[in-house]
Parts: structure tokens; C-alpha cells; sequence
């Protein structure tokens, strides 16, 4: 059967108007010509721009990546020169430490002379440690043991006429003993070190070394004239009478370090090139010096730091002092440099001068130092006979010490530099720009080629796609004007895919929907009308099994808390406590708090817990339970001791948490009160202490412990802090609840407030304070959402 359309739904080309396939006012010949003319508009616009871009390309290429080079390399010679600057304090650290820990521990028994005098007899009157037969050569003038553990020198000024030792030089021969216990050890362990003394003050300048060597016969063939005039007066003038005004003076010591260093010098007992590095020693009144210990180190050790450097293949580093002496660099870099090395002689001393400023390149001798901490990149051009030639130099500044300069004590900071060709460096530049420009021209002739290409393709897609589209669109077109005819039996066919057949189907769909729904509109509202009803019905059971499960909830969460207020110290408890007061507060910000404080007590000790659990809550809550019973535990069973009694108490939690597969873990700290004596032990906030005057201390618990539930063993961690309690003393535990509580505006209350409060209600009990600094706390949050739980216990000694 033939289905005829009404007129309205005639297709164009059947009217006596009809536009023709191509004639001008068709959406074919409009589309094509549209789109036809903005796609070669396109095209020969971009072609254009691609051709005229490469050009641009070509020119500017070789500056682009000429920069990016530029900024790779100095990136990279940046960081070079800061790990090796690193690297170098690193040394100077080590060495200074080693030298601090042999003067700390002279310095400890110069501070308590009668052990110190009971320490150097004891050595002395050891076969192995002590100092064998100390024998006067009359040649030399001077008196020296015989091998040992340390060679011990004491001058001719510090004999009689019989060369027996001086009283005052046989009491520093004594209390020096113990270098002979600590120097050795020092000497095998750490970094390379040539040697190790002691030297006594300035009036019995005795001199001790490890190892042991022939000391005096070769200062007599180094020095001659050393033994008729004072050690420190001969050898390193100055120095001493330094370190006298650092004790009168503090602000006249250059850089905030006790230690001295030398200038590089030929060692008159190795012939090596060192540096001596000198810990001054005090009297036990700190009013005077004395003493000194000291490190003699080689300068291979920095040497070996810059002459490793390796930058491309010929680059090089250097370290100079602040004056340019170049005191570390290998044989090729000071050619390259061109320096000049001068031997200085000095009292006591010689050593090699290698100076930038007298370099035989004007480049090199003009070069400046930095003068402060930022590492300086620079170019500079050398001329070494074949012409000029550019090298790259790089210096940066190493951490400030304090340098004996011959005569005087002053700040020094030593330069790290590094030096490459600059040509070597930007090697590939120069293959860069020839492949640019061959590639530049393969880019201009296949894009002429693309363009050709594209127009014919574009031509010939817009023919092919506008005869599909203006189809189909012939076709939607009937049958909407069937369809706003009410004739709703009417339909399309369009074979192709894309979004025009889309369009069509879902015009044959839309029809038949409103066929449908037209004849089947009464049925259609009862149906729904049906489906709503029951939905209702869904969401009234879905609401009623929702209110019982937050009942259920409520409940549990009704019974935790009750359990968790339950186990928390009763106030009869906290009264019954002889010799202090306690007072505690804990509001948590949800039903069930993750905060812990608990009062234990058993045979006279007392022990109060404090810690917070990661966030708040039911599993919070739980978790602090658990420590509340671990901790009752292990209080009833009498472990007393507070380090092993934290560590049970974390391997417990750990193996809780992990059963639990919790990820929470609390901070925790314990405070033991026996005989007017505190214990802290465990990581947590600061505990805050007020004294009976008024002083306020601020004890960290950083060192002391290590979160719980973390780790299954933290025992290396816990440490414990004894700390005197006395009448009249107030001790604040809190958490971070206080001390970060925050009001409206986002400030917190922080420590200082509560301190401030705690120190001006000293004079009440424990519950009166408490209650002073909970109240400024609330008053501080004001009308403020609470964000996490607040817990303060303060303890009055009576």
C-alpha cells in the first residue's frame, strides 16, 4: 500500500517551488560553499603560518636552545658545587666534632679537680696507660718518656737546674693522664687524622701526642730556640691571648665556635701539608685558659674532594681561603689557573702560598671571591697561548670558622670553586644548528606538499558529506511538517551513521512514543500513579529502619561513653593522694573522646598517663581504654621501671592495633611522683612547670619516647627526664586540644596563654587552676565549634 503524505509534508523537490539540487538558495550548495571556502581559508592560512613559522624557527632555534643549555648547565653546576660544598662541611664537621669530644672530656675533669687528680694517678700508676720514665736530655734541654700510649714533652723552663720537673708541670703531667684514655680511641676511629695533643696552659705548657713520636728531637732540628722561649708564644702567638678575651668579651669571638683552625702548614714532625684545628680549654671558674686540645689533620683529605670533582672532561675544582691562597688543587687545575706557589716560612710554621691575585692570567688574578652564601656563576676568558678561550667558573662560599692567621684570631670562610671550558660545555650546540637547518628545508617542501594534498581531499569530503547530510535532512524536514500536522504514522529512513542518521532515529522513535502515549495516556497515568505508591511505601520502611539503626547507635555510643567516664580517676581518688594535688579535666568533641589521663597508684608512687589518640571517636575511644588497662596492669604489677614500662605498654598496642587493622596511633607520656622527684618519659606535648617563685619551665618531650602503636619495638627511643618537685611547684599536663583550640577568627589559644594563666593562679589549689585556664579556654572559643577533645591535669605539690 502506497502511503500518500498531506501537502504540507510534500518533499521540496515536488513543489512547484522547488529548490534544485545545486541551484544557489540549496543547503548543499550553501554548505559547500560555507564550509568549503573557511576550510581553504584555513588551510592556506595555516600553511602559510607553518612555512613562514619555520623560517621564524630556523632563525631563532639555535638562541632557544642556546638558553635552555645555558639553564641545564648552570642547574646543574649549581647543584654540583652545593653537594660538594656539602660535602666539604661535612668534613670540617666530623673533624670538629672529634676534637670537641677529646676537649669535653678533659674539660669535664679540669671542672672537678679532685677526680680529675684521682683519674691521672690511677693512669699514671698503670703499667699500659701511664707515662714510662720521664728522662731529662741534657743536649736538648727538655725532659720526654719513653714510649707509650702519648709523647709527653715538658720544656726546659718547666725543670729545675737538676731537670726534675717544675711541681706545677708534674701536677699537669698527672691531670693530663687522660688523653691517653680517650685520644687513642679517637685516633682509630672517625676520619683520617695525622695526630692528636694536648698542650697545657701558658704557664706549664706541657705537651702530650698520640701517637707517639720523637717530638722534642725533631722540634730541636725544626725549631731551634723553641725550648728558651713560652710554647704559645713561639709556635702560635695570638692564639692564647684570643680565646683570654672570648671569656672577658664573648661578642669578640668572629664565628659562634670555640674551635680555631690553622692555615695550611708543613708539619715539623711528618713533612706533611695540614691543618691544625684547636678546642680551647677552660678553668673550672671560667675566668682564664687552660689549655688546649687538638686535631692535626692532612690536606689530602679536602684535596681529594675537589681534585675528584669531574665536570665534561677537562673541568676541575679548587678550595682557597678568603685571601685567594688556592690550598687544594690538583696539578693540571693550577696550570690551568696559572699559579704560582711560594714557599712562607713563619715562627713555628711554614706554609705554601698559592695565590689567585698573583695568578699569570689577568682573568684569574682580578677574579673576585663571594662574600656571601650564594653560589656565583660567571665566564671569563684565558688566554694560554693559542688565543683566548672561555671557561665557565662556578664558586660558592663554605660555612664561616674561626682562623688563626699568624698573630690574631680571625673569621674565615673558605671558597669552593669549579672551572670547565666553556666550549667543551656547549659542544652540541653547534651539531644542534646544522640539523635545524637541514631539517628546515625538508619541512618547507613537505608542507607545500601537504597543502596541495589537503585541498584535494577537502573538496572532495565536502561533496561527498554534503550529499549525505542535505539527504537526510530533506527527509527530517517532510517528515516534521507531517508530524506538526498530527500525523503521527509517519517516518524517515536515513542509512547513514553519523549524526544525521542519529537524528533520524531518534525522530522515528519520538513518533512512535507520542503514537503511543497519545493512545495510551489514561492507562499510562495509572501505571505511574501505581509505581509512586509503592515507591512511598519503599521510603516510609526505608525512614523507619533508619530511625531504629540511629537508636542503635545512640545506645552504643551512650554505653562507650559511660564505660570511658567509668575508668577515669574519681575525685575521691585524686583527695587521697598525700603530698600532692591533682586536679583533671577531659571533654571530648564527640560522644566518645580518643584523649587518655589516667592516676595510678600503688606501695607510695604515683603515676599519671597523659596521650592523645589520632583523631576522636568510637575507635578512638577504644583505643584509650586499652592503654587505660595496659597501664593498670603493668602499675599493679609493680613495673616501676619508666622506660621498659612504656615500651610494654606500645608492644601491647601494636599487636592491639594491628588486630584490629586500625590505622591510629597515639602520643603518650608518663609522670612519676615519689620523694619530691618528677620522672617524664614518653613522647608527647610540652609539660609545663610553674615554680613556687613564679619561673616558668618548658619541658620538651621530643627526645624522650616515639608515638605508640607505630613501631612493635620503641625501647631504643624512650628516654626519661628527672626533674625536682617541690612545695609550692605546679605541674600542667595538657593536649593539643588546649593549646590548638581556635575561636571564631581561626586564632588558637596556644601555650603561652595558658602558661601565663597557670603562672598567675599559682597560688591556688590545683582544682582553682584547672578550672582558671579550662575557663579562659571556653571563653577564647567562645561560641565557636569545638574541633577536637580537651584533656588538662594539673599536680600542686602541698
Amino acid at each position: 500500500m502506497t502511503e500518500t503524505l498531506p501537502a504540507s509534508a510534500q518533499p521540496e523537490e515536488n513543489r512547484s517551488d522547488s529548490i534544485t539540487r545545486f541551484s544557489r538558495h540549496s543547503f548543499r550548495a550553501k554548505f559547500m560553499l560555507v564550509v568549503g571556502a573557511a576550510v581553504l581559508f584555513d588551510i592556506m592560512l595555516a600553511g602559510g603560518v607553518a612555512i613562514w613559522n619555520v623560517q621564524r624557527l630556523s632563525r631563532d632555534a639555535t638562541e632557544t636552545v642556546s638558553q635552555g643549555l645555558t639553564e641545564a648547565t648552570r642547574e646543574y653546576l649549581n647543584t654540583y658545587i652545593d653537594t660538594t660544598a656539602l660535602r666539604t662541611n661535612l668534613l670540617l664537621d666530623q673533624t670538629y666534632s672529634e676534637v670537641e669530644a677529646l676537649g669535653s672530656s678533659m674539660q669535664a675533669l679540669i671542672d672537678h679537680p679532685e677526680t680529675e687528680t684521682r683519674v691521672g694517678e690511677a693512669i699514671e700508676s698503670d703499667p699500659d696507660l701511664g707515662d714510662r720514665d720521664i728522662t731529662f736530655d741534657a743536649q736538648g734541654g727538655w725532659a720526654q718518656n719513653l714510649e707509650g700510649p702519648s709523647v709527653v714533652s715538658v720544656w726546659g723552663y718547666l725543670l729545675d737546674d737538676e731537670g726534675n720537673m717544675l711541681p706545677a708541670a708534674e701536677e699537669q703531667v698527672v691531670n693530663s693522664s687522660s688523653f691517653n684514655l680517650v685520644a687513642p680511641a679517637l685516633m682509630s676511629s672517625g676520619s683520617n687524622k695525622l695526630q692528636m695533643y694536648y698542650v697545657g696552659p701558658k704557664d706549664t705548657p706541657i705537651m702530650r701526642t698520640t701517637p707517639y713520636t720523637t717530638q722534642a728531637q725533631t722540634f730541636d732540628k725544626l725549631y731551634p730556640g723553641h725550648n728558651e722561649d713560652n710554647f704559645w708564644d713561639f709556635f702560635f702567638p695570638g692564639v692564647y691571648e684570643g680565646w683570654q678575651s672570648w671569656l672577658a668579651d664573648p661578642s669578640t669571638r668572629p664565628v659562634d665556635r670555640n674551635i680555631v683552625a690553622t692555615e695550611p702548614y708543613v708539619d715539623a714532625i711528618t713533612g706533611a701539608l695540614i691543618v691544625s684545628f684547636f678546642q680551647p680549654l677552660w678553668t673550672q671558674d671560667r675566668t682564664d685558659v687552660a689549655g688546649m686540645t687538638a686535631v692535626d689533620v692532612t690536606l689530602d683529605q679536602f684535596s681529594n674532594l675537589v681534585e675528584n670533582v669531574q665536570i665534561a672532561d677537562t673541568g676541575f675544582g679548587f678550595l682557597t681561603s678568603s685571601a685567594g691562597n688556592v690550598i687544594a688543587i690538583s696539578e693540571a687545575g693550577a696550570a690551568t689557573l696559572g699559579l704560582i706557589s711560594v714557599d712562607a716560612a713563619g715562627q713555628g710554621v711554614t706554609g705554601m702560598n698559592r695565590f689567585l691575585n698573583q695568578s699569570r692570567f689577568p682573568a684569574i688574578s682580578n677574579l673576585l671571591l663571594p662574600t656571601d652564601n650564594n653560589t656565583v656563576i660567571d665566564t671569563i676568558s684565558i688566554d694560554q697561548g693559542d688565543g683566548p678561550e672561555d671557561f665557565i667558573v662556578v664558586l660558592k662560599r663554605l660555612d664561616p670558622a674561626n682562623l688563626w692567621n699568624g698573630s690574631s684570631i680571625v673569621a674565615e670562610s673558605l671558597t669552593l670553586g669549579f672551572l670547565v671550558s666553556r666550549q667543551e660545555m656547549y659542544q652540541t650546540l653547534d651539531e644542534v644548528q646544522r640539523e635545524i637547518t637541514a631539517a628546515t628545508s625538508n619541512i618547507v617542501q613537505w608542507q607545500v606538499a601537504a597543502l596541495l594534498i589537503s585541498l584535494v581531499i577537502v573538496f572532495i569530503a565536502v561533496y561527498a558529506i554534503s550529499g549525505r547530510i542535505t539527504a537526510g535532512l530533506s527527509q527530517l524536514a517532510g517528515a516534521a511538517n507531517a508530524l506538526q500536522n498530527k500525523d503521527y504514522s509517519v517516518r524517515v529512513s536515513i542509512p547513514s551513521k553519523d549524526e544525521v542518521g542519529a537524528v533520524g532515529q531518534a525522530f522515528n522513535r519520538m513518533a512512535e512514543e507520542i503514537s503511543h502515549y497519545t493512545e495510551n495516556l489514561e492507562n499510562l497515568v495509572e501505571e505511574r500513579t501505581a509505581k509512586l505508591e509503592s515507591a512511598n511505601k519503599e521510603i516510609v520502611a526505608l525512614n523507619k529502619r533508619l530511625q531504629t539503626e540511629n537508636l542503635r547507635l545512640g545506645a552504643e555510643l551512650d554505653v562507650a561513653k559511660r564505660i570511658q567516664e567509668m575508668v577515669l580517676p574519681k575525685s575521691t581518688e585524686l583527695e587521697n593522694i598525700p603530698q600532692i594535688e591533682i586536679a583533671a579535666y577531659m571533654e571530648p568533641a564527640d560522644e566518645v573522646g580518643g584523649d587518655y589521663y589516667d592516676v595510678l597508684q600503688n606501695d607510695g608512687r604515683v603515676k599519671i598517663g597523659i596521650g592523645d589518640v589520632t583523631g576522636h571517636g568510637l575507635e578512638s575511644g577504644v583505643l584509650m581504654l586499652m592503654v587505660q588497662s595496659i597501664a593498670r596492669a603493668l602499675q599493679e604489677k609493680g613495673d616501676y621501671d619508666p622506660a621498659n614500662f612504656l615500651s610494654v605498654v606500645n608492644r601491647t598496642m601494636y599487636k592491639n592495633i594491628a588486630r584490629t587493622d586500625s590505622d591510629k596511633h597515639l602520643t603518650l607520656a608518663f609522670v612519676d611522683y615519689a620523694d619530691d622527684k618528677i620522672t617524664i618519659s614518653g613522647q608527647h606535648e610540652e609539660v609545663l612547670v610553674i615554680r613556687a617563685n613564679g619561673d616558668i619551665e618548658r619541658i620538651d618531650t621530643l627526645d624522650l619516647g616515639f608515638p605508640v602503636g607505630l613501631e612493635l619495638d620503641i625501647s631504643p627511643f624512650v628516654a626519661s627526664l628527672d626533674i625536682p618537685f617541690d612545695p609550692s611547684d605546679v605541674l600542667v599536663l595538657h593536649t593539643d586540644g588546649i593549646t590548638e583550640a581556635d575561636n571564631a577568627a581561626g586564632e588558637q589559644f596556644g601555650f603561652d596563654r595558658m602558661a601565663a594563666c597557670a603562672q598567675s593562679n599559682r597560688g591556688k589549689n590545683a582544682k582553682e587552676i584547672a578550672e582558671a585556664i579550662i575557663q579562659e579556654v571556653k571563653d577564647h572559643i567562645g561560641s565557636h565549634k569545638m574541633y577536637d577533645d580537651i584533656t588538662l591535669v594539673v599536680l600542686k605539690h602541698r
